[in-house]
This record gives structure tokens, sequence and C-alpha cells, in this order.
């Protein structure tokens, strides 16, 4: 499985970018997927995660401090999960990835080890 993750750039905050996250090589409409993020000098965190559709289809998980903010979704048909994030703070600034748990199917790990599968990220900026 090959994950192109997409979408990042400069914004001023307030705005919104969209993310996407193209999956390749077989359909992951069975993982678990989730988006993560790393700013310089921190450690890579949770964003958000969605269930596929062995689980409860569509359930999604948040980061407590993004929640209302980001909204996860995913097209099976386009094997594409994407990260709308709205109201940008400056403190948003990260590399985002992409990442899929091949394991799970209805349980939504925060943790960044349990999935199988990364994108190489896109960098989002926030302009003050």
């Amino acid at each position: 499985v090959q994950l192109q993750a997409s979408g990042g750039g400069l914004v001023q905050a307030g705005e919104s970018l969209r993310l996407s996250c193209a999956a390749s090589g077989r359909t992951v409409s069975t993982y678990v997927m989730g988006w993560f993020r790393q700013a310089p000098g921190k450690e890579r965190e949770f964003v958000a995660g969605i269930t596929g559709i062995s689980g409860s289809v569509g359930a999604t998980a948040y980061a407590d401090s993004l929640k209302g903010r980001f909204i996860i979704s995913r097209d099976n048909a386009k094997n594409t999960v994407y990260l709308q994030m709205n109201s940008l703070k400056p403190e948003d600034t990260a590399v985002y990835y992409c990442a899929a748990d091949k394991d799970a199917t209805w349980f939504i790990t925060r943790s960044h080890s349990p999935y199988d599968y990364w994108g190489q990220g896109t960098q989002v900026t926030v302009s003050s």
C-alpha cells in the first residue's frame, strides 16, 4: 500500500485547508485510517481517525484539542481519505501525515506505532 498525502500549503489564521490521502496498491476500505502531525521539535501526534467498512462504518475520533475544527472523512470508491481543517491557527503548523492500520477494524488507535503504512507528509503552515 502506498499513501500519497496532498493539499498542504501556506494559509492565514482563520482560513481552511482540505488535505487528501490517496491510497494505491490495494483497497484500504477495511482499514482504519488516521491523520497525524509533527511540528518542529515535537513528537508526532494523533489528529483524527476513521474506521473502515468492517467496523462501525465511518466512526471517527479526534484529538480533543481539535474536535470541532477538523473533520475526517473517506471516499472508499476513490480509495481516499480527507482531512478538512477549518479556523486554522498558527499552532496547527506542522507536517501532516496520513496512515493506515490494516489490522484494526472498529478501534481507532491514537498511538502512531500500530499503523502499518504512512504517506510522505504534506506541510501546512499557518501565518498569524
